[in-house]
């Protein structure tokens, strides 16, 4: 795609904001040394940036060198020949000339969104982008002249890190006949005949969201250049909105203010009113060079990122040039609605030692009622946030001298409890058997796994008697020695082994945020060793599992089946056939149609099912997984005996299925925290009755039928307290539990209790042992 999720990929090892906690950092982690070393500060800016000007000359000057390569590029274009070409839409019509005008359609004229147009002008001009799946190229078309391949520079991504068989930018694979879908400009002119052209909407697919935020995001960066001539350094979609890094300097005068979002705003709304039109253009890596002289980031990532002797690609608005490898929307003015939301200081390849820059977030839509919707809704989600709410029910807390972990209080320990417990009581009913590993492990069981080698900066390390040990970032590791602990048969498959132990990594200081990002957690964690014939019915036991879980949870869900990537390891064949029972699966658990197709997103050894869950505020989050893995069984040895007496074939190698309905617990607590807007069910609620006498001579009685809840167990409360019944009353509501007994004369004559809901609906009254029934039945089914 045209841009990374998040700006992470656009360095390695430091590739966010903050600082890893170093091994030797804190007490009994001192490793004498190793990995102690700070990284050598990059810094690059220098006079770059001077102080704030509105269009600084090099705007101009940038532009005069666009308009050479451009004219270079057209007679190069001018030498390829037109060829007839087909293109099948999604209901399997294939089309091979205008509808309205009979021209035929053409490569290097047609574009998708002539091809739209011929259908309905409207769908044409409310598409953002085309999914092109091409069946073969024209003969003169070379990718490598295209400038496609390498990634997006921009992201970090390209250079010898490009090791690109056949992912999604990749479009002319000799050694994959299969084509990938790209995601392709609307005016960009088609460069073969097409198996499939999807033309994706704003409100009905994510990659059509990422584009429009990717334009927006050059919108922004244009705004930027106007009015201050900064330098920009990248920026990147988000899951929602965007934003954009630039260096303004040293100085106070550099540093964004809140006073700025207005006339941000104001010019970007010039620009979308100038309806200014996405222009693509192919540049060698001198040619970049020269666009971008005098702009030490984007020198730098050129330099780094481009091979020699290859092409990329730059993006044209207005007078914004920007390296970058797209799609984008055809012109600006297809964004309707914009605001700046946030600014923030950060820094140069994410590291604290690097250049000082300033990201200013923004987030945007085709409908100026979007915009109102979701300022609306950020509104909510601060009342939701999660932070706040645990700090005011006292559920959690934090502490600089462990930071990243949390300290669970006795009614944050409820709902945590609960949780775990929920999902075990499921581990027992579907054949889950539990286990407990250890913490901690000698160095060498993560260089077996493969781990160490990528994985060992977010691994917190330390010595043991000369050996170099680490804390436990997952458990499947430690579940294949279990598994290879004793001799199984064909007839022990499958076997679910399920591990709530803790985990630790050793997240950057500055990406640890409240419950969503720790060092220190818990997962759901599971592992499923099978034979290949068992993974479609163990993948759909799993998603089962999930559908359970969540609809107890009141959200809902989407599922995308996410393939082999270019870096993937292990027999393609073993690939096809794992995919195919996972696409069965799937049919099976949610019906043809009811799950979508992720191209080349799988991990490298195996394909997996991501699940995201939208929350009450129709937020996504991807919480639970199902994952295949052909390669640590490879790597731990791991096999088991089959019924063949054949020789070479008495032994198999399992599959390994990683799955995880919750995730991280402290994560899920988060989640479900502001889904529930800290309204806890009854069944999670670590507040759950509080009684309440209207005088003091009742506080027996209350007493006693707290005692009584207690034994049955529930969380129940009596307030002894001098405040006014009325004031008693409110307090239990907004201290959020579940029921309120009143409890009074005729009452305690009756053994009844007078029940309210935090919602201050009366229900009545009701007799003790009636009451109790209730809550028993209620928490039977998480209500």
């Amino acid at each position: 795609k045209g841009s990374a999720a998040d700006g992470s990929a656009a360095t390695s090892g430091t590739g966010l904001q903050g600082r890893r906690a170093k091994a030797g950092a804190g007490p009994r982690m001192d490793t004498g040394g190793a990995g102690g070393e700070e990284d050598e500060a990059i810094l690059i800016g220098g006079n770059s940036f001077l102080e704030r000007t509105k269009m600084p000359s090099w705007i101009k000057d940038r532009e005069e060198v666009y308009a050479a390569i451009a004219a270079r590029r057209s007679a190069e274009l001018s030498s390829k020949t037109p060829a007839a070409i087909s293109v099948a839409m999604p209901d399997g019509t294939v089309l091979t000339e205008h509808k309205k005008t009979g021209e035929p359609f053409q490569s290097w004229s047609t574009s998708p969104y002539t091809v739209a147009s011929s259908i309905s002008q409207g769908l044409a001009d409310s598409s953002v982008v085309a999914r092109v799946t091409y069946a073969d190229y024209v003969e003169d078309y070379d990718p490598a002249e295209d400038g496609v391949g390498g990634g997006d520079v921009l992201m970090g991504e390209g250079g010898g890190d490009s090791d690109d068989e056949d992912g999604e930018e990749k479009v002319g694979d000799a050694a994959e006949p299969k084509m990938k879908p790209v995601l392709w400009d609307l005016t960009r002119p088609l460069v073969g005949n097409v198996a499939r052209l999807e033309l994706l909407k704003f409100d009905a697919d994510t990659d059509a969201k990422t584009v429009f935020w990717h334009s927006s995001a050059h919108m922004l960066g244009e705004a930027l250049e106007h009015l201050y001539g900064c330098r920009l350094t990248i920026g990147p979609p988000l899951a929602g909105g965007f934003y954009y890094d630039s260096y303004m300097g040293t100085g106070g005068d550099g540093t964004f203010k809140d006073d700025d979002y207005k006339p941000i705003e104001q010019e970007v709304n010039k620009i979308v009113k100038s309806k200014q039109k996405f222009e693509r253009l192919v540049v060698t890596k001198d040619e970049a060079l020269e666009l971008f002289a005098g702009n030490p980031f984007k020198e730098a990532i050129i330099t780094t990122k481009v091979p020699d002797g290859s092409r990329t690609t730059v993006y044209k608005c207005g007078d914004l040039i920007d390296l970058c490898q797209g799609p984008h929307v055809a012109h600006t003015g297809k964004v309707k609605a914009f605001a700046a939301t946030r600014h923030s200081a950060t820094n140069w390849l994410g590291d604290t030692e690097n250049d000082s820059l300033q990201r200013l977030y923004g987030i945007s839509f085709p409908d100026k009622k979007m915009l109102k919707v979701w300022k609306e809704n950020q509104e909510k989600a601060k009342e939701r946030d999660h932070r706040r709410i645990m700090q005011k029910q006292e559920l959690v807390m934090f502490h600089d001298l462990s930071a990243g972990s949390a300290f669970w209080l006795p009614h944050g320990a409820r709902i945590y409890n609960k949780l775990i417990d929920f999902i075990k009581d499921h581990y027992w009913k579907r054949g889950y058997d539990e286990v407990i590993t250890p913490n901690i492990y000698n160095l060498d069981l993560w260089h077996q796994s493969g781990h160490a080698m990528h994985y060992k900066d977010a691994m917190f390390c330390f010595d043991v008697e000369g050996a170099e040990w680490a804390m436990k970032p997952m458990n499947c590791p430690g579940h294949c020695l279990m598994f290879k602990s004793a001799i199984r048969s064909y007839r022990d498959l499958p076997q679910r082994f399920a591990d709530f132990g803790t985990l630790h990594r050793n997240e950057l200081s500055g990406a640890l945020t409240g419950l969503t990002r720790v060092r220190r957690f818990q997962q759901d964690d599971a592992h499923i060793f099978c034979r290949e014939d068992q993974i479609e019915d163990e993948v759909k036991g799993a998603l089962e599992f999930m559908k359970s879980v969540y609809t107890t949870f009141g959200m809902t869900y989407k599922l995308e089946l996410s393939t082999r990537p270019k870096k993937a390891l292990g027999e393609k064949a073993l690939w096809d056939r794992a995919e195919a029972a996972l696409a069965r699966a799937m049919d099976s658990f949610a019906g043809k149609g009811g799950w979508r197709v992720n191209p080349g997103d799988g991990a490298f050894y195996g394909p997996k099912i991501d699940i995201k869950v939208m929350d009450a505020m129709d937020r996504v989050h991807q919480c639970a997984t199902v994952q295949l893995d052909f390669q640590l069984p490879i790597r731990f040895d791991l096999q088991y005996t089959t019924d063949s007496k054949e020789k070479g074939e008495q032994f198999a190698r399992p599959v390994m299925v990683h799955r995880a309905m919750l995730g991280s617990v402290e994560r899920m607590f988060a989640v479900l925290c502001e889904h529930y807007g800290g309204k806890w069910p009854l069944w999670l609620s670590p507040r759950q009755v509080m009684l309440i006498p209207v005088h003091a001579d009742f506080n027996d009685f209350c007493q006693q039928v707290r005692d009584r809840l207690h034994d049955e167990g529930f969380y129940a409360d009596v307030d002894l307290s001098k405040a006014t019944f009325q004031k008693k009353v409110r307090n239990a509501q907004i201290a959020q539990y579940n029921f309120q007994l009143i409890v009074g004369k005729n009452e305690v004559e009756s053994g009844s209790v007078n029940v309210r809901t935090r919602d201050n609906k009366v229900e009545g009254e009701k007799k003790v042992d009636e009451f109790v029934e209730m809550l028993k039945q209620m928490r039977a089914d998480h209500l």
